[in-house]
């Protein structure tokens, strides 16, 4: 076992930042290769659903013995050209699972998305609310510590002999 620091920080650096290398060199290319394009969409695809899947169930799985060194082996053996990880995940798993619940998830996303609209108008509605009630009690204070002040010992006092 590497330990906890030691297989995140593995992870980050060739889970996340060696294949965000490759991809930036493969897209900045002046013709860059399509298969390889394609290959780095499929590899960042399959990671942001694992990452998804991990923040969902990480209590469930992230106590079992080598559950880093395994992620990290699995994030090298998607982007490793040898084992072509990639392609078998996506072509076997993803893309199938997709394919067959499509429609579903792009109802579901639809209603996420109208749910998520509502929800949003109504925190702005609460805030502004909030704000212009918190803006009236400060000058319902100013006004009313201006209005009780004592007035001010830099008066003109008007000489009396004159």
């Amino acid at each position: 076992m590497m330990g906890s620091f030691l297989s995140r920080a593995l992870v980050l650096v060739f889970g996340y930042a060696y294949p965000a290398y490759e991809c930036f060199k493969t897209a900045e290319k002046n013709e860059p290769e399509v298969g390889q394009l394609l290959f780095w969409c499929r590899y960042w695809i399959l990671v942001a659903i694992l990452t998804v899947c991990e923040r969902v169930g990480d209590a469930f799985v992230s106590w079992l013995p080598m559950y880093g060194e395994a992620k990290l082996a699995f994030f090298i053996y998607l982007w490793y050209p040898k084992t072509k990880g990639t392609a078998y995940v996506y072509n076997s798993f993803f893309r199938p699972y997709v394919a067959k619940h499509e429609t579903e998830i792009d109802r579901n996303l639809l209603v996420l998305r109208v749910k998520a609209g509502d929800i949003a108008i109504v925190y702005w509605k609460r805030a502004l609310i909030y704000g212009q009630t918190r803006f009236f009690e400060i000058l319902q204070y100013v006004s009313s510590q201006s209005a009780a002040a004592p007035p001010h010992s830099n008066q003109v006092l008007v000489d009396k002999e004159g």
